[in-house]
């Protein structure tokens, strides 16, 4: 636990960014969890249709910091790849 004053400060803050951060990885995770369930099941047109709502929020998670940029290119890349092999 935090000991100084600037500690405990430091730490409420890391917690409050934590719920936003958390937020947006969800937001993520789930979109491409729905669009890999599409991807499987054989189903590319509506995979494709998700494809904007991906990209949305990868480029959201890369811009808030909540994963480096590098990451974002992969996983659009990625999910670019699996739609078309579909």
């Amino acid at each position: 636990m935090p000991i100084t004053t600037g500690a405990k400060k430091a730490h409420r803050s890391s917690l409050r960014k934590r719920v936003f951060n958390m937020r947006r990885m969800r937001a993520m995770n789930d979109v491409v969890k729905k669009i890999r369930k599409h991807v499987t099941a054989g189903e590319r047109k509506e995979a494709e249709a998700l494809m904007p709502t991906a990209y949305k929020a990868i480029d959201k998670a890369a811009k808030r910091g909540v994963i480096k940029e590098n990451t974002a290119a992969r996983k659009k890349s990625r999910l670019v790849k699996a739609v078309k092999d579909a």
